[in-house]
């Protein structure tokens, strides 16, 4: 291993960065030495002499001045270790920063406005450079292992004004601090893209950016390579699903395809496709992005969520997304959890329902079928003061950082009044990366409370009542029920897969009765007692 030595030289007693730097390095592989604060120049190259170190952190953060000068003896007394391989590398203030660099002696340079991958990618001996495309990776998978530990961070944006949106993107690339925009695109072009006829002039911009052509995807694309080169991904349409997958690959090169089970259909008005045909349809794009090897995450439970399900159908859906996901064939699937789904549920509920999903679907791990986690703030949980909306925001992020999420998806803290600007999208990537970094180096292990345990094995149990449940509604032993369109429409027709909020709907049932009790959303009969999943199972009429 190697070994890195830092510390505060001079009369400088500011130790904060230097340590911080030396976590990073300790995440990077090496061995970190901490001489600590006021250390003279003779006491830190001796000791690094001593420790065979390869590298030499040092940090000042008083006056430029005497800085610029103290810096100075320290390089002419390190010239016989510079001759021996040994790197220097400097953080303080800007100002001393400035006078650091211009010593030609470091190899590395940091004022504090440097993002963590900058110092990791530097300690793990990879380029870093902002004009350089090549610095950052580009697809998913190798974008998260680059990163780690700390995970990619992710934010929606489009609007209604097409060139605003292409400058948008631009000036959040610049920011350097989202790694993948997902591009929201309006409903006529998750729709109608290929349709031109079917396409509403009054319904242009409707929830986000109109798309009208190839072309314009192009540009959108074109408008992210600069900075830090963030990657894009958008929706997967409600129509022409292949076609669709087919232009965004070729345009945006799509990061990784997000496609629902049950969702976008006539069910919940977004596509034209009935329940069983829609499934038959996302299954087979499931199986064109898994033969091109990019990712796939199923955005299925919170829409159940959202619409008020109880705890167990969100961890039901959960796992029925993992597995059809493997059954057609996805090689890297990610697990998509969004938390306050739906709103009023306690940290300790929210928490084990995610690791009752994420317990379920690791059986399902193998070596060509690898899970990634995204973790995400509730669409409906943010309240409309944006003071009162930024401290949800960062409060969110730092729980779900709990779970060691690979891809945090920043959900704007403007979502109850607006759809996010560039410059809104760019404020909440800096808070989401400071409540990461706090949770990271500060963070207890709230996956060990026993109500959380507790939950999370009883979420697990009655979850497996419900797919068995699913799994007695098939009359066709050749099919696995679990992958069968028909079986999965059957489980949203009689009740078994429902929620409050699809009363007067074509296919979900909407006679679930949910409450939230002691911070779980939990199914209840009319009294408004909670049942547990065979007592609501028993009084459905399951004879269909």
């Amino acid at each position: 291993m190697k070994t890195v030595v830092a510390a505060a030289i001079g009369e400088c007693v500011h130790v904060a960065g230097i340590t911080h730097f030396l976590r990073l390095a300790e995440q990077a592989g090496w061995h970190p030495v901490f001489l600590g604060l006021a250390v003279s120049i003779d006491e830190l190259l001796a000791a690094a002499e001593r420790e065979n170190a390869q590298l030499i952190g040092i940090s000042y953060r008083l006056t430029p001045e005497t800085g610029e000068r103290l810096l100075g003896e320290l390089a002419e007394a390190a010239d016989h270790l510079r001759e021996k391989g040994v790197h220097f590398v400097f953080g303080g203030t800007p100002p001393v920063a400035e006078r650091a660099s211009k010593l030609g002696f470091f190899d590395g340079v940091f004022d504090g406005s440097q993002p963590a991958e900058e110092l990791l990618a530097y300690l793990k001996g990879e380029s870093y450079t902002a004009e350089d495309s090549h610095s950052y990776p580009t697809t998913t998978i190798a974008r998260i292992k680059w990163k780690s530990p700390y995970p990619i961070l992710r934010h929606h944006f489009g609007l209604p004004d097409y060139a605003a949106t292409v400058k948008g993107i631009e000036k959040i690339a610049d920011a350097r601090v989202i790694d993948v925009i997902s591009l929201g695109v309006d409903q006529e072009t998750q729709e109608n893209f290929f349709h031109p006829e079917r396409q509403n002039p009054r319904r242009r911009g409707a929830g986000g950016v109109p798309v009208r052509s190839i072309q314009e995807f192009r540009d959108l694309y074109q408008a992210s390579q600069q900075g830090n080169f963030p990657l894009l991904r958008t929706y997967s349409g409600t129509d022409d699903f292949i076609r669709m997958a087919e232009v965004f690959v070729e345009t945006i090169h799509n990061a990784w395809c997000a496609i629902p089970l049950f969702w976008f259909n006539q069910m919940d008005g977004r596509g034209p496709w009935d329940m069983a045909g829609s499934i038959r349809e996302h299954q087979k794009v499931m199986a064109w992005y898994g033969e091109r090897n990019i990712p796939v995450e199923l955005n299925e439970p919170h829409h159940w969520g959202m619409r008020d399900s109880s705890d167990v159908v969100f961890v039901v859906s959960g796992f029925l997304s993992a597995y059809n996901a493997r059954a057609f064939g996805v090689k890297d699937y990610i697990a998509q959890m969004m938390f306050n789904s739906p709103p009023g549920l306690s940290d300790q509920m929210d928490l084990a329902k995610m690791l009752a999903i994420l317990e379920m679907i690791e059986q399902l791990k193998t070596p060509e079928f690898r899970i990634w986690k995204q973790a995400r703030t509730g669409l409906l949980s943010y309240p409309l003061n944006l003071a009162e909306a930024r401290a949800h925001l960062a409060t969110s992020i730092y729980l779900q950082m709990s779970l060691r999420p690979h891809i945090i998806h920043i959900v704007g803290f403007t979502e109850a009044d607006h759809a996010a600007t560039a410059d809104e999208v760019i404020e909440a990537g800096h808070m989401a990366r400071r409540a990461i970094e706090n949770a990271l180096s500060t963070q207890p292990d709230m996956l060990q409370d026993q109500a959380v345990i507790a939950r999370k094995d009883y979420l697990i149990e009655e979850a497996n009542t419900t797919l068995n449940a699913i799994r007695a509604l098939s009359d066709n032993p050749e099919v696995d029920p679990l992958i069968d369109p028909v079986v999965l429409t059957r489980a949203v027709t009689t009740g078994i897969m429902d929620a409050p909020q699809l009363k007067n709907n074509p296919y979900g049932q909407g006679i679930a009765r949910t409450n939230i009790i002691n911070g779980a959303s939990e199914a209840v009969d009319r009294f408004g007692n909670a049942v547990n999943e065979l007592e609501r199972i028993r009084m459905l009429d399951l004879k269909e």
